[in-house]
């Protein structure tokens, strides 16, 4: 297994300048903040869970069913997770999300299946 530093940090936390290979996971953008001041984070908003996946977590708040469904998303979707998987192998990198809970948001889930994609 080789380790990766993947790194997560909400959006509202953090200011330039910005760690070489950040990139913004929501789908959308987070609200009050300008593209001034991510210039140079890369936004992979097809990355995020879906429009109906997201909303579904928000009402139903089952933690659980979400981390399946999104993992089932990103097996049908390696095209959008495989580049930061090859840079993870590589060097550090950041994930930027809005979600305000720390413990339950899809960066967690991103992370977690790249680590376990890497074994």
């Amino acid at each position: 297994m080789r380790y990766m530093n993947i790194i997560l940090k909400r959006v509202y936390d953090v200011h330039p300048p910005y760690d070489p290979d950040t990139f913004l996971i929501d789908r959308l953008w987070p609200r009050g903040i300008t593209k001034v001041r991510l210039n140079g984070v890369i936004w992979l908003k097809e990355i995020a869970p879906t429009n109906e996946l997201r909303k579904q977590f928000h009402q139903q708040g089952d933690w659980p069913a979400f981390v399946k469904d999104y993992t089932m998303q990103l097996n049908s979707n390696a095209v959008v997770w495989r580049p930061l998987l090859e840079i993870a192998k590589e060097r550090p990198l950041t994930l930027l999300y809005g979600s305000k809970d720390a413990q339950h948001n899809h960066a967690i889930v991103l992370r977690n299946y790249l680590h376990a994609y890497c074994e």
